[in-house]
């Protein structure tokens, strides 16, 4: 698989290929949510976006929720990140109907965003990056969309369809 990157982020992302970087967040619930624990019998999607309540990422988000199929089943999860506090990302879900995790990445302010090369220094957000991240712990797509700009939810489809064929 391919690595897409639309926009240069401050820190320098994980190559496809080598192992994501673990981390372990509270939810909107205040729940940890490590990526250790989710991995092994599924692949997890991390989505990173910069602010709740923003009318992209309330966009994206959405769309996430009305074709959660895509997202989530037996076979991978969706973690989405923000450095929103763990009280805004409640707010956000509880209104919007997520009912797949929000991880705040609040404190130390975006720490897994920076490991994951997508942290705005200049700005104090994560960028609007996506991980496809495999069942033992291997990154193996990724794409960071500009600031401003939507991220391309069918390229995501497409590298989970190419990381659940046979041949993979």
């Amino acid at each position: 698989m391919t690595t897409t990157t639309t926009s240069a982020p401050a820190c320098v992302a994980p190559a496809v290929g080598v192992r994501a970087p673990s981390f372990t967040l509270v939810d909107q619930h205040g729940t940890p949510i490590s990526l250790d624990d989710q991995l092994g019998a599924r692949h997890v999607v991390l989505v990173f976006v910069p602010f709740a309540f923003s009318g992209i990422c309330t966009g994206e988000l959405r769309e996430i929720r009305d074709r959660l199929e895509d997202f989530e089943g037996d076979d991978v999860t969706v973690l989405v990140i923000s450095c929103d506090s763990l009280y805004s990302m409640r707010v956000w879900a509880d209104i919007e109907g997520y009912f797949f995790s929000l991880l705040s990445d609040f404190w130390p302010h975006g720490e897994v965003a920076r490991a994951y090369g997508v942290f705005s220094e200049a700005n104090g957000f994560a960028l609007r990056g996506t991980f496809l991240i495999d069942r033992d712990g291997i990154l193996r797509w990724s794409s960071v969309s500009e600031t401003g700009l939507a991220r391309d939810f069918d390229e995501f489809r497409a590298a989970l369809a190419d990381l659940r064929s046979p041949v993979h």
